[in-house]
């Protein structure tokens, strides 16, 4: 059977991920215009962009090659962002997932920090590897983004190069630019290491709170 990208429910302890509708669109658009500090480097809309984005991302989900989350405060019970499944890989056979990208990430200011994002990530990545059974997880950021970079790595992804002009920029200043990618993978043998050490962080998150 052809592989449909299609992302269910993941429950957390402190994260939902809720495939995206446009219930979500009033919270996601107060979560968008906390400080906007953190978001030089990344595609994060207004709140007056936000139900345009929705229909986006609901469009390149239709065509097959995204698969939209909201990112649901399990506390308050509110969207306080957004991530996706995107870019699916089949296998030469053209049955089943190969490979797949976890992007298009973002969290209200007020949920940076707060264990959220590796629960995420956790769950994402679990989902991949012990539901879809893929050989290899990409994750990219603009290569000037240290702060973005640094997350990834310390979900366990691992740095495997830049690659120049690779995609638009989202930069201030810079509309109809190119950015070079750092390029980040985790693969299948690679999984049961980041899995105990995301498992770890995850709880440690919890410790603290």
């Amino acid at each position: 059977m052809a592989f449909a990208l299609e992302g269910p429910v993941l429950d957390g302890t402190l994260v939902r991920l809720e495939p995206l509708e446009h219930r979500h669109a009033e919270d996601l658009a107060a979560a968008a215009e906390e400080n906007r500090s953190s978001y030089g480097f990344t595609w994060v809309p207004t709140a007056a962009e936000v139900k345009g984005y929705i229909d986006a991302q609901l469009a390149r989900a239709t065509a097959g090659k995204l698969a939209p989350y909201a990112q649901v405060d399990r506390a308050s019970g509110r969207a306080v962002g957004a991530t996706a499944y995107w870019e699916p890989r089949l296998w030469p056979t053209g049955e089943g997932l190969c490979a797949i990208e976890v992007g298009y990430t973002w969290l209200a200011a007020s949920a940076q920090g707060t264990g959220m994002n590796t629960e995420a990530k956790y769950l994402l990545f679990r989902h991949a590897f012990e539901n879809w059974g893929v050989a290899r997880l990409d994750l990219k950021t603009d290569a000037r983004n240290r702060r973005c970079r640094a997350a990834i790595e310390g979900v366990g992804a691992r740095f495997e190069g830049v690659l120049r002009n690779w995609s638009r920029s989202w930069a201030p200043g810079e509309d109809g630019l190119l950015r070079d990618s750092a390029i980040f993978s985790i693969t299948a043998s690679e999984w049961p290491d980041c899995r105990v050490r995301l498992e770890q962080r995850v709880a440690q998150g919890l410790e603290r709170r």
